[in-house]
């Protein structure tokens, strides 16, 4: 049997944009070796750790066994255990767990929740995927 070695192991990673993205937004595949800014019902990999203009490069911290900080969306509330999925412009949503669950959207379980204006308040949340 051959040995394997992951191609990365939860390090971040560099890809291109494919689109402007904003440090610390959600990050979804949009083409091969590029990320967009995700939107509702996207599947994200990761939160971009800086700004980066559309064919710049970004580094992307996994979602996977993470914990990461990212604004709510809009006037959301989010609480402590609910689950975390992508909401529009890279922000956080959140939903039922197991409709997020079996739509396969589901990126984490919120630690550190609150009301969502848009602009200043984030939610806590430990990666899942």
């Amino acid at each position: 049997m051959s040995d394997y070695t992951p191609v990365n192991r939860d390090e971040p990673f560099t890809y291109t944009a494919g689109a402007t993205i904003t440090g610390g937004t959600l990050v979804t595949v949009s083409a091969n070796n590029t990320v967009s800014p995700s939107t509702s019902g996207d599947h994200s990999v990761g939160v971009a750790a800086h700004d980066a203009p559309n064919g710049g490069r970004v580094t992307v911290y996994p979602l996977s066994g993470g914990v990461h900080e990212v604004l709510i969306q809009n006037t959301i509330v989010i609480a402590a255990g609910a689950p975390i999925i992508a909401g529009t412009t890279g922000f956080v949503n959140t939903g039922t767990l197991a409709t997020v669950a079996a739509a396969g959207t589901l990126i984490g379980i919120c630690i550190r929740g609150g009301t969502g204006d848009g602009s200043t308040v984030k939610a806590r949340f430990i990666g899942v995927q």
